[in-house]
């Protein structure tokens, strides 16, 4: 945590005079404001400060988290199955906003020891968070699905979806809805960290599509986040293409991530021309924690040579920390799809790193 609020620091201070970033392994040395090569610990840290400004340019800054108000948690309602119960909760993430997410309870295995835990994210759909829970045509249940396996999992809602629909962007204190994202996630890892039977030190992240990018944008940002589980979620923008009427719709290639939902500021201040940060540079900020990327071969929105460019460039700085054998990627023979055996294949990989399985 003390490194954590070291990088936060640094981040305001540097937010303002940025050079430009030529290479993961490159920095901007702060005292004599040279560019050069990054080749001890904490020269990296100092990189890790220029790539997350580079990714606050476009999202906005993460606010602070100091003197935020009581969690106020309100259960709704409860349901008990037979290998977990799952809790309706809303709880403050600061002052004058509610979280409404699903929080899923091993019934025995929490009993016995403190439970692993995992961030649950849903992709795009009217439902938010009750597709973890498999109640929409997605059929993407891995909410329940790891909690059966004995983690405590927490789902939220998106900003713009299920009961955050009417989420009111224009008017937020957020300049993006990536950064709110980031920011309600945040608080769903504080609040797992609080409650008794959480190990706090065992805690990942799990998404699809729009749940496989917030899952990196999160865990870029909190080092709490051990394991990062990323389904059909990404691939660097220079490859990303929706096709010339999606594109004529949304104003450009790139208009889809400037929605308001998304990162507006690609919209207003970059014109859908320039991107500040890439995807393997996001994937470079979660080095060397564990990262599993699941990139079908026939995804229309994240195309796979774009994958496969990311993953050589991040895979730099894997090395770098001697931490290679925890960047993993699958290409399967899909399309943007996260089906059953995948699933499976992601819980067994996060069974290894939390459960010594």
């Amino acid at each position: 945590m003390k490194n954590w609020s070291y990088l936060l620091i640094i981040i305001g201070m540097s937010m303002c005079s940025r050079p430009a970033v030529e290479g993961l392994l490159s920095y901007t040395d702060p005292s004599s404001g040279r560019r050069k090569p990054v080749r001890t610990l904490q020269e990296w840290n100092f990189k890790r400060v220029e790539l997350l400004d580079s990714v606050q340019a476009l999202t906005g800054v993460l606010p602070p988290r100091s003197g935020l108000p009581l969690f106020d948690v309100q259960y709704i309602d409860s349901v008990c199955e037979t290998a977990y119960t799952r809790y309706t909760v809303r709880f403050t993430v600061a002052e004058g906003e509610i979280l409404p997410v699903l929080l899923y309870v091993p019934v025995r295995e929490c009993t016995r020891r403190k439970c692993p835990a995992m961030l649950a994210l849903h992709p795009t759909g009217a439902l938010g968070k009750q597709i973890t829970d498999g109640d929409d045509e997605y059929k993407l249940p891995y909410g329940k699905e790891l909690a059966e396996r004995g983690y405590v999992v927490i789902a939220p809602d998106y900003p713009g979806f299920g009961e955050l629909s009417d989420f009111d962007f224009l008017n937020s204190r957020y300049a993006s809805g990536s950064m709110k994202g980031i920011f309600d996630h945040i608080r769903c890892i504080d609040l797992l960290q609080s409650l008794d039977f959480v190990d706090a030190d065992k805690i990942g992240v799990i998404g699809h599509s729009l749940g496989g990018h917030n899952a990196l944008f999160v865990a870029a940002f909190d080092t709490r986040l051990k394991v990062v589980v990323t389904s059909c979620g990404w691939t660097e923008f220079e490859y990303y293409n929706i096709g010339e009427e999606a594109s004529k719709f949304y104003g450009g290639r790139l208009g889809p991530w400037a929605q308001d939902k998304y990162m507006p500021l690609l919209r207003d201040q970059y014109q859908l021309e320039r991107v500040p940060f890439n995807f393997h540079e996001i994937i470079a900020l979660i080095a060397p924690r564990a990262v599993y990327s699941f990139s079908p071969l026939h995804d229309v929105n994240f195309d796979v040579e774009g994958v496969k460019t990311g993953i050589e460039k991040a895979a730099e700085a894997y090395r770098f920390l001697d931490a290679e054998h925890l960047l993993r990627i699958s290409y399967p023979d899909a399309k943007h799809d996260f089906p059953e055996p995948y699933r499976m294949e992601a819980y067994r990989w996060t069974d290894s790193l939390f459960l010594n399985k």
